[in-house]
């Protein structure tokens, strides 16, 4: 389930915005101003950040100007929603790092679209959309894990671990990057502990000959590659 926090003061629009998301299956959490956001975000980093331009105190464009300066947050995708429709403000809302820009009013169902958008472009493991890599599927709705039909059984890490892969397959990730983006980085494990659970995953994907997709990549993490023939170490 996505993770959504949506910075927004006037509680009726926050209201609306929440109760559309938690019925598209997002799990949502609200803050009023910017003081609160960041609060949220240095507590659990969302999948994304729906966030409005004006806002008590530090504005929603000087909050997203400020996570596009943090490496933690870098990366964090942001819709930023206001009132300001002339073009000069979309190019402001735009170079202060916003992915998307939704002008007031808007409707819940541009809203919901935008947001599954941004997510296939930055997050595409935060989707429940079925994923299909060299013959292995995953349906992260089902949570279900086959190759040909065969079935593969796997612990809600080594799902979580497997869907990171399968939906950014061809890149290396070092372990903090896993830990990260897979655990959550308000978790706090060992390194070595994301070697245990790829050893798992390459023994569950056995039974469907996929064990050699994942590839210990020397000196800098794992990746999944498309040929399931490629030598693992």
């Amino acid at each position: 389930m996505s993770r959504i926090l949506v910075v927004e003061d006037e509680s009726a629009i926050a209201e609306l915005i929440s109760i559309n998301l938690r019925h598209a299956g997002y799990e949502v959490t609200l803050a009023g101003n910017a003081e609160q956001a960041q609060l949220e975000v240095d507590r659990v980093l969302p999948d994304l950040v729906v966030l409005d331009w004006m806002l008590p105190g530090q504005t929603g464009l000087a909050l997203a100007r400020q996570w596009r300066g943090a490496t933690r947050t870098r990366e964090l995708p942001i819709i930023l929603l206001t009132a300001r429709a002339e073009e000069v403000d979309k190019v402001s809302g735009l170079d202060a790092g916003a992915d998307d820009y939704l002008t007031k009013p808007f409707s819940t169902n541009e809203l919901l679209a935008r947001i599954r958008a941004v997510l296939r472009r930055k997050a595409p493991e935060a989707l429940d959309t079925a994923v299909e890599v060299g013959g292995l599927v995953l349906d992260p709705g089902t949570r279900r894990v086959s190759r040909e039909g065969v079935e593969v059984k796997l612990g809600p890490t080594e799902f979580r671990l497997l869907h990171f892969f399968m939906t950014h397959p061809e890149r290396v990730h070092s372990r903090s990057q896993l830990l990260d983006r897979v655990w959550g980085d308000h978790v706090f494990i060992e390194e070595r502990t994301v070697d245990v659970h790829v050893k798992r995953l390459r023994e569950a994907l056995e039974k469907v000959s996929c064990a050699r997709m994942i590839e210990t990549v020397r000196g800098a993490g794992y990746r999944l590659t498309q040929q399931s023939s490629a030598l693992s170490a």
